[in-house]
């Protein structure tokens, strides 16, 4: 199998699994408990806690959370005031979104160009004194296009808004905006377990809770940790801050291969020069992208977002930047990185476009 839906999930990490290991073996205390081995747990979810922390900004508490899903819940309803956001967000921010507009809370869906980046001009003619909560995506799961976090986030603080950053696809491979308020990320993301998340708080910023109970996550997240999904997590967040300019030049690379092999009938979806290089979306004409994903069951890619998958609608996202429902499905996504093999690669992407090609001949 060759694995290339890497926006999806990531593989676990040996050194995450080594971390996890002894917490689910043989040493099951709460460490929430004041005992020895209650302690002894809690050092290790605080130890963990560090490591993910060294990849935010200073000033701030990592607050663990089931994943990022959570995490956006409870960042978007635990804020009040309007809401300006982006129609390229993640579905957890967009619904969440949406469920809040039911409530009465006002809502600003901004559009982005086709490119996929939001013009800041529209931007700060909505952003205005008594918006309340500014949400982006640093780098967008569908399409790798990296947003203008830094300016948005000054946008929102000249109107005296907070700023919410979706960091999930970004985080661990380019370095988070300093000027972020609350950023969601997720262990499974960069080679740790599944199962885990967390939200950081900037110090000052207050959030109601989103689950009641006994409050065990400060500022208010309630639920018992595991050791083992916070060793994990650490651990991948501690290899990632070792690996990151390596990844990078490794997944720069392994585009350049992608792109190459393919050749010129594959358009990439979205901005060439402000993305993720580990994530592209390509598009070729009149491809019936059911029918490949059938002939080839034995490379993973992906037709879009795993959480939209099999809605039978076209992209969100792909919509959101100029596209035809044609075009959107027509496009698939490779996701690569860290353990991608360039020779694995090569095949995969030969087999797809010969697949492609075979579709146009039958035709």
């Amino acid at each position: 199998m060759s694995y290339l839906d890497y926006q999806a999930t990531t593989p676990l990490a040996s050194e995450a699994l080594a971390a996890m290991l002894p917490w689910l073996e043989r040493q099951h205390a709460n460490p929430h408990s004041p005992h020895r081995e209650g302690r002894a747990a809690r050092a290790a979810v605080e130890v963990a806690r560090d490591q993910v922390a060294k990849l935010l900004p200073q000033g701030g508490r990592v607050a663990y959370t089931s994943g990022a899903t959570e995490a956006l819940n409870w960042a978007i309803q635990g804020t009040t005031g309007p809401i300006v956001t982006l129609a390229t967000e993640h579905a957890a921010v967009l619904d969440t979104v949406a469920a809040e507009a039911r409530k009465g809370r006002p809502v600003t869906i901004l559009p982005v160009g086709s490119g996929g980046r939001v013009d800041l001009d529209a931007a700060a003619r909505v952003i205005q004194p008594g918006t309340g909560l500014v949400a982006a995506m640093l780098v967008n799961n569908e399409i790798g296009v990296i947003q203008p976090i830094a300016e948005l986030a000054a946008l929102a603080h000249a109107a005296g808004a907070r700023f919410l950053c979706d960091a999930v696809q970004g985080y661990g491979r380019l370095p988070v905006p300093e000027a972020c308020d609350l950023i969601a990320i997720s262990a499974h993301k960069i080679h740790g377990p599944k199962g885990i998340g967390a939200l950081w708080v900037r110090d000052g910023v207050a959030l109601a809770p989103l689950l009641h109970g006994g409050g065990q996550e400060a500022p208010g997240r309630s639920g018992t940790l595991s050791p083992a999904l916070c060793a994990g997590f650490g651990a991948a967040a501690k290899l990632a801050a070792e690996r990151m300019a390596v990844d990078a030049a490794h997944v720069a690379a392994l585009a350049d291969t992608v792109l190459a092999t393919l050749g010129p009938d594959w358009i990439v979806n979205g901005s060439s020069e402000h993305r993720h290089r580990g994530n592209l979306n390509l598009r070729r004409a009149g491809l019936d992208v059911a029918r490949l994903m059938s002939d080839l069951r034995d490379i993973a890619f992906s037709a879009g977002s795993a959480c939209a998958s099999g809605s039978g609608r076209p992209s969100h996202v792909l919509k959101a930047i100029g596209l035809s429902d044609a075009e959107a499905r027509s496009s698939i996504r490779i996701g690569f990185g860290r353990m991608t093999n360039e020779e694995e690669l090569v095949s995969a992407m030969t087999r797809i476009d010969a697949a492609a090609r075979g579709q146009k001949v039958a035709a």
